[in-house]
């Protein structure tokens, strides 16, 4: 079944072949596709602003040098009154890693609060052992930020 999973107003996770498909998107009014692989196409549609996050989902990749990059993309589409999805091959691992790692920076929600926001849009997800520990620092990252700015 061809879906994209609401996380919040302004953001779904999907898996590659829902987020290519040209009638969800426009449905959906999505303005920015981020796809976290290296390999999976873009949706056709030429108006969109695409980001590609060029990791494999394997648990030695580096997600975490992209988290503020992308956090920050989807932020500003929101501000701007328009909708991210973000997907990789599966919607399981790559994809779910970056939709938690923007809640925790812009909703300021911890590990587990995001997690659970992001299960509960697409109960398949599950970062890998790698991406789970890059979050971890991620999160311990952000309180650091948080505590110093007070």
């Amino acid at each position: 079944m061809l879906q994209l999973c609401r996380v919040t107003e302004a953001l779904f996770i999907s898996n590659a072949r829902s987020a290519c498909d040209g009638e969800l998107i426009r449905c959906e009014a999505v303005t920015l596709c981020i796809n976290v692989s290296r390999q999976q196409p873009f949706p056709a549609a030429s108006d969109m602003a695409a980001l590609r996050v060029p990791v494999y989902d394997d648990p030695n990749e580096d997600l975490y040098v992209h988290f503020d990059r992308c956090a920050d993309a989807i932020e500003e589409e929101a501000r701007r009154g328009g909708r991210s999805v973000v997907y990789c091959k599966n919607g399981r691992s790559r994809s779910a890693t970056v939709c938690v790692a923007y809640l925790m920076k812009h909703h300021k929600l911890s590990l587990t609060e995001a997690l659970q926001k992001v299960k509960t849009a697409r109960q398949v997800i599950d970062p890998n052992p790698g991406f789970m520990a890059q979050l971890e620092r991620y999160e311990q990252e952000l309180k650091k930020k948080d505590r110093d700015l007070n």
